[in-house]
């Protein structure tokens, strides 16, 4: 049996091609995922105080919104639950098969199909979907000696909520997303918190607060809540080009974010370690109302020496000092250098993807890679977002991924699959585009792959995405 789509994925991009592909009437489709339940990353990041860094009316479909967010910015529970309503209305369950771990897709030139192999069996599609997503294989700090550690060790990415931490020692190794929302979140619960700092993170006020239940019945007007998200959309856009352009308002944010930090941080010592040295935008600008509120508390400190080894009782440090531990907790990002992990992908004559990519992933319009036919790429290279909403751009694929799709049935095809020129043309385009960009003036982020090329983030706004994504162009693309 040969299906029409399978998508491999069942977080926001996989819900929401196989919603898109039921309401256009292509409903033999299949969604794989590897876990017990959907989600994605909000399944699989539960870590205390996990939310969401993007306001909750623009986090979510747009053909799906959600008057009843409870709050400005939804926390990762309300977001998993939105999810599984999703897929409930549309009634997706039936067909996504939980327990599916993807080991290889291999493309069929003589058939024109992919052959999707799980474990014990495999499945037949003519196209496939890769939905699993950039932020998903957690990235685990190398420590000299870590396992010798006698205390727990978890990553963010992983939590375990059967983890007793009162009256612990707590070290908190990175100082990104998760980390400034899990020392709020443990601030009073913990006997104390290390935080190892590597470099200080560029920080604005969030200003969460709940919804009032007068707000939310506003919201339940569909016009209300579509300028809603439109404003709040417009808002987070303009921000795009003061802060990742290399021009001298830049210097204007970097001079507010600093007052609003030493307006909380009044010791003269912890604000200079909290104070970026390098450029706002260079690495995600985060977003927390108690970050530095917890910073200042006195069972709560922040180390900036680097981390010499592991012992099994804490950490020690490049000056030989020795800090106690307990417990340690890796806030320490993704691997974002592979984007399907470890699937093994083979297209034409076999070739294979991860060998194509070598350090550099490359899809055009961040979708389709050449000599690999019929296959998408949902959050693929060079669409990740620093300023806003990864759903405007996922659905913005979605909208491509279908107008494909229906182009190959309109004309009778049996394959498409995009030109390696085209694919070259646009690979320059962004890396050109990327050297004016804040991200390449001199700091190290998840951005950048180990050559120093920026193959995770869109080099633009997200209009000037939606403006090349709005229809499909048959003309980079070879058809059979």
């Amino acid at each position: 049996m040969t299906r029409d789509v399978i998508i491999i994925g069942a977080g926001f991009s996989g819900i929401g091609m196989a919603i898109h592909l039921d309401r256009a009437g292509r409903r033999d489709w299949l969604v794989l995922e590897s876990a017990d339940r959907l989600g994605g990353t909000w399944r699989d990041n539960a870590y205390p105080g996990a939310a969401c860094d993007v306001p909750s009316h623009l986090y979510s479909y747009s053909f799906e919104l959600n008057p009843d967010w409870g709050r400005v910015y939804a926390e990762q529970g309300e977001i998993l639950a939105y999810m599984e309503r999703c897929a409930d209305r549309y009634g997706l369950r039936d067909r996504i098969r939980f327990g599916a771990t993807v080991e290889e897709a291999r493309w069929d030139a003589d058939a024109s199909v992919w052959h999707v192999r799980i474990a014990g069996e495999t499945l037949t599609a003519r196209f496939v979907v890769f939905a699993v997503g950039a932020l998903r294989d957690p990235r685990w700090p190398s420590i000299p000696g870590l396992e010798t550690f006698a205390g727990p060790v978890v990553h963010s990415a992983r939590w375990d909520p059967s983890l007793e931490l009162a009256g612990k020692r707590v070290g908190i190794v990175g100082t990104g997303a998760s980390a400034i929302q899990i020392v709020p979140a443990l601030a009073g619960r913990v006997a104390r918190q290390t935080v190892f700092q590597r470099t200080a993170p560029w920080v604005k006020a969030r200003m969460d607060r709940p919804f009032t239940e007068g707000e939310k019945r506003r919201f339940r007007w569909p016009l209300r809540m579509q300028l809603e998200r439109l404003r709040i959309y417009a808002s987070m856009e303009s921000r795009y080009p003061l802060v990742f352009g290399r021009h001298r308002l830049t210097q204007l944010v970097e001079r507010q974010l600093t007052r609003e930090m030493r307006t909380v941080v009044t010791d003269p010592a912890l604000a200079e370690k909290l104070r970026p040295d390098y450029r706002a935008g260079c690495k995600r600008i985060l977003s927390s109302d108690d970050w530095y509120p917890a910073l200042t508390r006195d069972d709560v400190d922040v180390e900036t020496r680097a981390i010499a080894r592991a012992v099994p009782d804490g950490l020690e440090l490049d000056d030989g000092r020795h800090v106690p531990l307990d417990v340690l907790v890796c806030c320490t990002g993704f691997t974002v250098d592979a984007p399907l992990g470890a699937l093994a992908v083979h297209g034409v004559g076999g070739r294979d993807l991860e060998a194509a990519w070598g350090t550099r992933p490359r899809a055009f319009n961040g979708t389709t890679m050449a000599g690999y036919p019929n296959a998408f790429v949902l959050f693929g290279p060079n669409t990740g977002l620093g300023h806003t909403s990864m759903i405007v751009m996922i659905e913005a694929q979605i909208r491509y991924v279908m107008a494909a799709l229906a182009h190959v049935e309109a004309h009778g095809h049996r394959w498409m699959d995009v030109t390696q020129a085209a694919l070259d043309t646009f690979v320059a385009e962004m890396d050109r585009r990327h050297r004016e960009r804040v991200w390449m003036s001199g700091c190290n982020s998840w951005y950048l792959g180990p050559d120093g090329v920026n193959f995770t983030i869109w080099p633009g706004s997200t209009l000037r995405f939606l403006a090349r994504m709005r229809r499909f162009d048959p003309a980079p693309y070879r058809f059979g």
